[in-house]
């Protein structure tokens, strides 16, 4: 096992946006969670992080991202120390920058899941050890890393795939965004004006002049020979007092039977989950062939792996 002490010493690497990775970072996590997820139903059990800690401070709610994260450093030979900001001194006005400092000379990486970017960058900015943005109101890095496994799974690659986003622009589609102008993404998201992505991460997607971003509002054309089908819960943490107004002008947006034969034949539906059944997506599709959630769901496990161990051990990852 390489020496801790050394280790500590390199430049560390944070995910607090997909903006931090470049395009080689993206292919070195797809090759190693697809290695550890073969291993892994082979029998194999790996323990790169055997006496690693990973910090988990969560101040929303999860299922699928707490429990990936925390089974994907156990797998990994690793310990994860799970903390509610309600149980931190954060909770009584202790600065984010002592905190971060304090926890640096404890763990190995943090994993954090907040209401505010700035949380996470002010973290990662006086943190000596890695940071990984669990979910932001802004952005939702790991989610789309763990989506584009699961297209390279069934679709064998996601180039020159037509990505359709449908419904409310979220976090999640921000996070889309941001990959489109990284890899070169044919991406279209179908959202109201008034749910439109964050105008900022457009605009500095497109200035990249990298990948091809379309932004509509018809659905039915949207999804024309669509590839991947992609939605979300319309009303997402924090919102829930506009539920009934997100019901009313998103309901065209329904990933439905009538959406989903507009697309390709062998067309995949995603959706991070929860899911909403009968709102954002109907549960005939939910459940039906063309679905992949479970598997989506599933990768998120697999490329939690690829995360902590390329951030904790600095394994091949540009941009230090």
């Amino acid at each position: 096992m390489a020496d801790i002490g050394t280790e500590r010493e390199k430049v560390k690497k944070d995910i607090k946006t997909l903006l931090d990775l470049e395009r080689e970072d993206f292919e070195v996590l797809f090759v190693r969670a697809l290695d550890l997820k073969q291993r892994y139903k082979r029998g194999i059990l790996d323990r790169s992080l055997t006496g690693r800690t990973l910090g988990m401070i969560f101040e929303k709610a999860s299922t699928r991202t707490r429990v990936s994260f925390e089974a994907a450093i156990i797998q990994l030979g690793g310990t994860p120390v799970f903390m509610s900001t309600s149980d931190l001194q954060i909770a009584r006005n202790e600065p984010i920058k002592d905190t971060a400092r304090v926890l640096s000379r404890f763990l190995d990486c943090i994993a954090i899941r907040t209401y505010s970017q700035d949380h996470v960058e002010e973290f990662a900015r006086y943190s000596s050890i890695p940071i990984i943005n669990a979910l932001t109101d802004l952005y939702h890095p790991c989610q789309i890393l763990s989506d584009l496994l699961t297209i390279i799974e069934f679709h064998g690659g996601y180039k020159e795939k037509k990505i359709v986003w449908v419904g409310d622009g979220n976090n999640v589609a921000n996070s889309w965004i941001n990959a489109a102008s990284i890899l070169g993404l044919n991406l279209f998201l179908a959202c109201p004006e008034s749910y439109s992505p964050n105008p900022d991460v457009i605009k500095n997607a497109k200035a990249t002049g990298v990948g091809t971003i379309t932004l509509m509002t018809d659905p039915i054309a949207a999804v024309k020979d669509a590839d991947i089908i992609y939605t979300d819960v319309w009303a997402s943490m924090g919102q829930e007092d506009e539920v009934a107004l997100r019901k009313k002008i998103l309901g065209p947006y329904q990933v439905n039977q009538k959406l989903l034969k507009e697309a390709s034949k062998d067309a995949i539906v995603m959706h991070c989950l929860p899911a909403h059944k009968g709102e954002e997506i109907t549960e005939e599709v939910l459940e039906g062939p063309q679905s992949v959630v479970w598997d989506q769901s599933e990768n998120k496990l697999h490329m939690h792996k690829a995360i902590l161990e390329t951030l904790i051990l600095k394994k091949n990852i540009k941009g230090e």
